[in-house]
Formats: structure tokens, C-alpha cells, sequence
């Protein structure tokens, strides 16, 4: 579930759509005087912002590998996905809520509710069009999994991102309307602020999923499920092997996997022929899985004496602890 190519084309729409709609947004408070358009205000302007973080992690992971950094800058763009959700909290999430609590404690009447009403209808249609499109972008990459696994499950962090972001924003304006309609239909403003209230929580919510998301692919995480058992039957069925021995995958970027393995050839082959399993391994699988790019086939035996701790392929990668060193 890499998708870089559809990711970026979901930020890109989500950019134009948050500025424009920000816009809108700051007219909006400026004539009114709603904490909820204000909070909203920011918001578009953080998801702006963070959009441009997300396209400025990508220019800056396609740099290529130098001393420093021997296996390039593949991560660089789950070190920005992770800085856009500190933003949504800090100037997303915080701002909503400090705004909320300033506007329930001194209630204000809205001005010129109909301007509210008019933008918020504007902004809402015109972010439905932006997560449109990253609903689309993602069903292309998705397969089978539920929108809840593909965010836990992608390695490339835009489209997941921006799916959060969207969703936040819609249901962020929907709170807004709400908020402004039943202040102006009960002519208490402190509604306004209960609605800010709740636009601040969702952001942190949705700031917080991402953080953990995010962190967990700046850690590093595993090839998924169906690519190891792929690279695990590749490399057992390839000629000369008898057996794979040891395993350990790690995504170095969305689209680039490091995999070693320890491998144990027949006995009977040579160094040169070993050498040639080596290179025949590696060839199978990067066509079998064409993120895994950087290998390290390792050639192994197993002793008599710990035969009982070679484990089948198809036991998961932390089992194989087991196999000696």
C-alpha cells in the first residue's frame, strides 16, 4: 500500500481546496464575529500548511543516498507526516479549544449569521470535493482492506493523512454550521463556543491518531503480511536452497524495503555456486516484491544441535528469534 503517486495528487487537491476555503473562513469571522469560523479559520490554514509539509517531505525523500545517510531519505516523509500532526494539535486542536473556552465565558451574539451560513455551505462543499478525491486516490490503492485498516496498514503516509484531515474538516464544518444555526435560532452565542469546543476536541482526536500512526512508520515497521509470506516462499523455493533459517524485514520509506536473511544452502554446492544462489534469490525476489531494493542474503547453517529451532516459513517473522546466529 504504497501510492505515492495518488497521494500527492490528494494533497495537491486538498491544498487548493483549504486555501480557498481558509479564505472564505477569515471573511467569514471577520464579519460575524463566530469563534467557530475562527476556529475553522485556523484549522484551514494548519491543514494548508501541513499539505505543503507533506509535498516538501516528498521532494526531500527523493534525494539520494550519501555517506550520512547510506540508505537515503525514504523517512523523511514519515518525519513531516508526523510534524503535520503536531501542528493539527497545536494550532488546529489548542487554538479551537482555548478560542471555545474564551467565547463561553463572554457569549457574543453572531453578526450577519446569513454570511455564516452562506460560507460554511461554501466551505463544506468545496472540502467534500477535496476528500473526494483522496476517497478516490485511495480505493486505487486500497484492495480489499476497510478505510480503518488502510490507515493503520500504509507505509506511504499522504494518503492517510489527508483521508484524516478531510474527514476532520467536514465533520469540523458540520459542528460549525450546527453551532452557528442554533445560536442564532436560540440567540445564546454560547453555542458558538460549545461548537468550537467540539471542533477543538475532533482535531486533537484525529492529531493524536496520526501521531501514533506516524510513529510507528518513523520506528520502522515490517513488510505487511502477504508481501513477507511472498519474499519467505520466494526465497525457500528458490534452487539450492533447503531452507530459510532467518528473517527480518524494515520499511526504510514507503516504497523501498530493506530485507536479510539468513539462508542455509545444499551442502554439496561451492562457493561460487552459493554465491550464485545468492544473487539468484535476490533477483527472484525483487521480482516477486519490487519494494524490496536493499537485500542481505546471508548464507547459514542450521547444527544438529539446534535443527529443533528452524521454524516453517510461514510462522511469523519475530518466531524466527529462535533460529541460532
Amino acid at each position: 500500500m504504497a501510492g505515492g503517486g495518488h497521494g500527492n495528487k490528494a494533497v495537491i487537491a486538498a491544498l487548493f481546496a483549504n486555501l480557498g476555503i481558509a479564505i472564505a473562513k477569515f471573511v467569514g469571522f471577520f464579519v460575524t464575529g463566530s469563534s467557530s469560523m475562527l476556529a475553522e479559520g485556523v484549522h484551514s490554514v494548519a491543514d494548508s500548511g501541513n499539505q505543503g509539509l507533506l509535498l516538501l517531505g516528498g521532494h526531500r525523500a527523493r534525494k539520494a543516498a550519501d555517506e550520512e545517510h547510506p540508505f537515503g531519505y525514504g523517512r523523511e516523509r514519515y518525519f513531516w507526516a508526523f510534524v503535520v500532526a503536531l501542528v493539527l494539535f497545536s494550532l488546529g486542536s489548542l487554538f479551537a479549544i482555548y478560542e471555545a473556552v474564551h467565547k463561553i465565558r463572554d457569549p457574543h451574539e453572531i453578526d450577519s449569521p446569513a454570511w455564516a451560513i452562506g460560507i460554511l455551505t461554501f466551505a463544506i462543499v468545496a472540502e467534500a470535493i477535496s476528500f473526494r478525491t483522496a476517497i478516490v486516490e485511495t480505493n486505487k490503492v486500497k484492495g480489499t482492506a476497510t478505510y480503518r485498516q488502510f490507515v493503520r496498514q500504509a507505509k506511504s503516509p499522504e494518503l492517510p493523512v489527508v483521508l484524516l484531515e478531510d474527514l476532520g474538516a467536514m465533520a469540523g464544518l458540520i459542528l460549525a454550521l450546527v453551532a452557528v444555526v442554533v445560536s442564532v435560532v436560540t440567540g445564546n452565542g454560547v453555542w458558538d463556543g460549545y461548537g468550537t469546543l467540539a471542533i477543538g476536541l475532533l482535531l486533537g482526536v484525529i492529531a493524536v491518531v496520526l501521531a501514533i500512526e506516524m510513529k510507528s512508520l518513523l520506528i520502522g515497521e515490517g513488510a505487511s503480511a502477504s508481501q513477507a509470506a511472498t519474499i519467505r516462499s520466494t526465497i525457500s523455493g528458490a534452487p539450492g536452497v533447503r531452507r530459510l533459517i532467518h528473517m527480518r524485514t524494515q520499511h526504510i520509506g514507503p516504497d523501498e524495503l530493506l530485507v536479510a536473511a539468513k539462508v542455509e544452502f545444499d551442502h554439496q554446492l561451492t562457493l561460487p555456486e552459493v554465491a550464485d544462489g545468492v544473487n539468484h534469490v535476490e533477483r527472484t525476489v525483487r521480482a516477486a516484491v519490487p519494494e524490496a531494493r536493499i537485500m542481505y542474503i546471508e548464507p547459514d547453517v542450521i547444527r544438529p544441535d539446534h535443527a529443533h529451532g528452524a521454524v516453517p516459513s510461514n510462522e511469523p517473522d519475530l518466531a524466527l528469534d529462535a533460529a541460532p546466529e
